[in-house]
């Protein structure tokens, strides 16, 4: 006999009670995903439309888009996959080159990077840097997050290391975790290979589409001065996330840390990163573009 419905549910409810950042959010959230199935709005889905129905519920009390029940077609092991599945994400990284889907010297010399996750730096430093490389001798970078669906924290600060000096290392960003109480700090890294991209303009390109890990390098380098933001405010995940197995197709998805910026003191949750030049992620590009070039040529 396989699993039940009230047991998948309830295997998810026990995650979110035992790691869910906010823990008295998460009784909440128990509380009403209860409710809902004691009242049968369960009982005719199974499959996907199932795990729709449960993610809108848990998302229902403060919108955190970070949790969800995820159906997948292909059987998965049950094991406790725990902060991450790196494994997953590492063949994601690598069907998508990294996340580096284009890298472009336009007319005018301005450099052009089009992403579409933030990959570790163990896998993608390699593909970051010859990226960078490529880039290097540019006058002003277009960075293009409006396809990044987010990804490692790690790569995240790989990234900002680029464009900011090695003299003296930045604080980026704390992840603090409620089940150890310990906080992380993630700083530049003093040593990259090739040439950092500094004293010149930058570029980030947003959208409801750029989330998580993606948010994250824009926001940092928002709140260091570092870029200008030109596009739509992003879709609004700032919480470090566990992914679990609950049966062979489906998963339950808790964030387990939040992350907090030293400069502003917060971050991006539920609210998404705010561009400093608002257009449509369609327009942002051309916007950018024609902006650098002015910058370009008064300089």
């Amino acid at each position: 006999m396989g699993i039940t419905t009230d047991q998948i549910i309830e295997a998810a409810l026990g995650r979110l009670t035992a790691e869910y950042i906010f823990e008295d959010q998460a009784e909440q959230i128990a509380a009403l995903v209860r409710g809902r199935l004691a009242e049968g709005a369960y009982e005719r889905l199974a499959g996907e439309a199932l795990c729709e129905a449960v993610t809108a519920d848990l998302q229902r009390t403060n919108g955190d888009k970070h949790l969800r029940l995820l159906w997948s077609d292909e059987a998965q092991e049950l094991d406790d996959a725990g902060e991450e599945d790196e494994d997953f994400f590492a063949e994601l990284a690598r069907a998508e080159n990294q996340g580096i889907r284009r890298v472009e010297r336009l007319a005018g010399d301005i450099g052009y990077i089009e992403t579409t996750l933030v990959a570790e730096p163990g896998d993608g430093a390699p593909m970051i840097s010859a990226a960078m490389a490529l880039i290097a001798n540019t006058k002003a970078l277009i960075l293009d997050l409006r396809a990044n669906r987010g990804g490692s924290t790690y790569g995240m600060a790989y990234w900002c290391s680029y464009l900011f000096p090695g003299g003296e290392a930045v604080h980026l960003t704390d992840v603090h975790r409620r089940t150890t109480g310990l906080t992380q700090q993630f700083w530049t890294t003093p040593y990259l290979p090739g040439e950092r991209y500094l004293d010149r303009p930058v570029y980030v390109l947003t959208g409801p589409v750029t989330f998580s890990g993606a948010e994250d390098l824009a926001y940092n380098l928002k709140a260091r001065g570092r870029a200008v933001l030109v596009g739509e405010s992003t879709r609004g995940g700032a919480h470090p996330t566990g992914y679990y197995p609950l049966s062979e197709h489906i998963s339950v998805t808790v964030p387990y840390a939040r992350s907090i910026n030293p400069v502003t003191g917060g971050d991006w949750e539920g609210t998404g990163v705010t561009p400093d030049i608002a257009v449509s992620a369609e327009q942002a590009f051309e916007v950018a573009y024609q902006d650098a070039l002015e910058k370009v040529a008064d300089s």
